[in-house]
Parts: structure tokens; C-alpha cells; sequence
């Protein structure tokens, strides 16, 4: 658990210090995956409200096809548990108890498609979270039931790591 703190920490302050703010055209190769893979269909894909110098998630938005889709944020609810609800751009955002902005709660609803932030990843497509495992804890529960939700983690190149403990 050290070296994961560890590499958190690096791996916060490397992109606080290399941040920069990216154009539409970086998400081309991830739309083309996602209408493949969905073939086209319309989707519900789970996004982040950037926060902390992650990689603006929003910029999605910008693209046509994403923008057509139903789009979720995140909601911590009690016992740490999230779930996701439908939020559209001109909809109010209530800030939570860790600073993070979140929908109006509603009828959850499960992502097709979860962009998921990260601090680090490797080649064996692990990730290195906040360490808090909302996100791990979500994937477990539904999963199971659901195992055609494809989670997408979205970083800068320079967040890679050779590799990540798990």
C-alpha cells in the first residue's frame, strides 16, 4: 500500500506540473473504438467532471456523436457506494463531500460506456485510482450482471507507468 501512496503522489504532482488542455480531436480514436464496438447504437456513457488536472473528460461533449448519447456523471451515495445519473450540460451540478460536482440524484441509470479517470496506468491496462475504489467497488456489483459495460481509462502519455502494483 506504501508504493501505491507513493506513486500517487508522484503521479498527482507529474500532472499538476505537465497539464495541458487538449482539443476535441484527441477523443477521434476513442469514438471510432466506441461506435464500433457499439455499432453505432445509442448509448449511455458514464463521464467524469474534471477536477485536480485530470484530463477534461468534457471535451467529449464537443464531439457530435457523444454529444447524442445520454450522458452520466458519477454520485457518491451512503456506504461509499456510486452509481450514475443522467446529467445534460445545462443542468445544475451540486458539490459533494469531496469537492466533487454531481448531478441532481434521479433513477440511476448503468453505463454501456464508463470513461474512468486515473492518477496512472500500465501495458497490462491497469490503473492506479484515488485509492478511495468507488469506481472498483461500482465495477464489481454490476459486472456480474452486466458484463458488456466497457470502461475506458482517458490520461495523458506521460501518467504511464512500467508497472502498476496491484
Amino acid at each position: 500500500m506504501q508504493e501505491k501512496d507513493f506513486l500517487r503522489k508522484k503521479y498527482f504532482s507529474i500532472r499538476k506540473k505537465k497539464y495541458f488542455e487538449i482539443e476535441k480531436t484527441f477523443f477521434s480514436p476513442l469514438t471510432k473504438l466506441i461506435k464500433k464496438k457499439l455499432y453505432n447504437k445509442k448509448i449511455n456513457i458514464s463521464i467524469y467532471y474534471p477536477a485536480s488536472f485530470e484530463l477534461n473528460a468534457l471535451k467529449l461533449l464537443e464531439i457530435d456523436y457523444i454529444a447524442r448519447q445520454t450522458i452520466l456523471l458519477p454520485v457518491i451515495e451512503e456506504n461509499n457506494l456510486m452509481n450514475f445519473f443522467k446529467w445534460k450540460v445545462s443542468e445544475v451540478l451540486f458539490v459533494n463531500k469531496y469537492g466533487m460536482l454531481e448531478p441532481i440524484r434521479s433513477k440511476a441509470v448503468v453505463p454501456n460506456v464508463i470513461i474512468v479517470p486515473l492518477l496512472s496506468f500500465d501495458n497490462n491496462k491497469y490503473r492506479l485510482g484515488y485509492g478511495k475504489g468507488f469506481y472498483d467497488r461500482y465495477l464489481n456489483r454490476y459486472l456480474k450482471k452486466f458484463n458488456n459495460i466497457i470502461t475506458i481509462g482517458i490520461a495523458f502519455s506521460f501518467q504511464k507507468y512500467h508497472k502498476l502494483p496491484v
